[in-house]
């Protein structure tokens, strides 16, 4: 009687291990206590997580950041260069207001293009930064999307309500890519994360 017990008590480990093997892999990824899905849609467009990671400020952890592109890539030219929607989601770990927000974008674009390419961008940046600015305090999180459509426009959204018009040219996706993944990033861990290093 007591070989049968444990009998029955090693089949039934087998089929809990049996389980826990055979169970589908999970469906996001969590990095500073927020999900992001591994798949998601743009469109119709299908879009991959590429990476991850977290932006921080004088010791205090300012939003997580996820990275989908339409394939995986863990180089930053070919990531900036890939054709296709895009998307970067961020949430906010903190409240953040939308002026320190933009001041970090803005810093950020400058110290990754040329004189002339600034120039190229200046009406654009005109036009992201004054509805940006419309954003006020973003609270704790706040998840604010930055799309590159399917026809190539840049799309700014705030918990899930696109904000503006969405501005032309796939160089302006290429130069917000630019703030965390260029030659002079916002931060070397987060543009590690977001490669998927």
């Amino acid at each position: 009687m007591t070989t049968m017990i444990t009998l029955r008590g090693a089949l039934s480990g087998l089929t809990l291990t049996l389980a826990a093997l055979l169970a589908p892999a999970s469906h996001s990824a969590e990095v500073a206590g927020i999900p992001f899905d591994e798949q998601m849609k743009l469109g119709d467009a299908p879009l991959v997580l590429n990476g991850t990671g977290v932006r921080s400020k004088f010791m205090f952890k300012v939003y997580a950041l996820g990275l989908y592109l339409p394939r995986k890539a863990a180089d930053a030219a070919q990531v900036i260069a890939q054709p296709g929607p895009k998307r970067i989601r961020i949430v906010t770990l903190r409240d953040v207001g939308a002026e320190m927000f933009l001041e970090g974008l803005t810093k950020g674009i400058e110290k990754n293009h040329s004189a002339a390419e600034l120039a190229a961008l200046k009406v654009r940046l005109e036009a992201f930064s004054a509805t940006l600015k419309g954003l006020g305090e973003l609270a704790k999180g706040s998840v604010v999307t930055l799309d590159l459509l399917p026809g190539g426009a840049t799309q700014l959204s705030a918990n899930g309500a696109p904000l503006g018009k969405a501005i032309t040219g796939e160089d302006f996706y290429q130069a917000l890519l630019r703030i965390w993944l260029g030659g002079n990033p916002a931060q070397d861990s987060l543009k590690a994360g977001m490669l998927g290093r």
